[in-house]
């Protein structure tokens, strides 16, 4: 998918999701750079014609959103990467049909996943070593992965639904541990879009593991039923690593929270973290 560039050429306004942590993109700039319609409204009315699945799931997958243009604010179509997959494929045109072999291949490859859940593990690691991670890093990441995925399926045995609430309990057992929201970790990284564990240093990645496998050991013994109360137990193993955390801080003098991100990797600096 990096590999294409068809939008380096034009300009494609974007918005900011907050709430989702995501980027939304103009669905008419989008149009106009895949088909060359000098009409993107009504190639965009045209298409919803022709696909009335789309048209029926259209006020979802495109809401509207404010858009800052060169007239000022205005409410436009927009769509996150989700919705636009979703869009490509009822767009017959020549310059859509990379992305529409790339989707195919992507669904293939899931397939495969899902039936050997080993391949998942091996994409992820040879993506993280062509971004140019060291190999010692990787372990750390995959081993997090591996820790995340048994807290959440405590989280899910015991009433926790998926999503939303995954993600405040995540956010409290990061609070707890590094003393600062995650969306301020992100802001002292320099982050915006970008998964904030793949940018965190050793250190990061192992008081964030602890915290999780806390929190893990905490739920296992306590048998917390629901969010509510699985939202104390996450800040409780939060709190062990958070402790841990101050203490050698104390002893070093140097604080765990790093501003060191790996933005650079894969283009003219691989550095590796401290």
């Amino acid at each position: 998918m990096s590999s294409i560039k068809l939008f380096e050429s034009k300009k494609i306004r974007s918005v900011w999701n907050e709430t989702e942590n995501s980027w939304y993109f103009v669905v008419e700039d989008v149009i106009a750079v895949l088909t060359d319609s000098n009409d993107p409204k009504q190639y965009v009315k045209r298409m919803r014609q022709r696909d009335l699945e789309l048209a029926k799931g259209w006020v979802q997958i495109v809401p509207t959103l404010i858009v800052e243009t060169l007239g000022g604010k205005q409410k436009m179509g927009c769509a996150n990467t989700k919705g636009f997959l979703r869009i490509i494929q009822s767009i017959p045109s020549p310059k859509a049909e990379p992305f529409k072999l790339w989707l195919a291949q992507v669904g293939s490859d899931r397939l495969d996943e899902i039936e050997n859940p080993e391949l998942a593990t091996k994409r992820t690691r040879e993506l993280y070593k062509l971004k140019g991670y060291s190999e010692d890093w990787i372990e750390k990441r995959m081993r997090s992965i591996a820790i995340r995925e048994e807290l959440t399926d405590e989280w899910k045995s015991r009433g926790v639904k998926e999503h939303k609430e995954y993600a405040i309990l995540t956010a409290e057992i990061s609070k707890a541990t590094f003393g600062i929201s995650p969306k301020d970790h992100k802001a002292i990284k320099g982050l915006k879009s970008q998964n904030l564990r793949d940018h965190m240093s050793d250190l990061e990645l192992i008081f964030s593991m602890l915290g999780e496998a806390s929190t893990n050991a905490i739920v296992k013994t306590k048998s917390p039923v629901g969010f509510i109360e699985n939202k104390k137990v996450a800040k409780q193993g939060g709190n062990v690593a958070g402790n841990a955390r101050k203490e050698l801080e104390e002893k070093t003098g140097k604080k765990v929270v790093s501003k060191e991100n790996y933005l650079e990797l894969g283009q003219s600096a691989k550095k590796k973290l401290k």
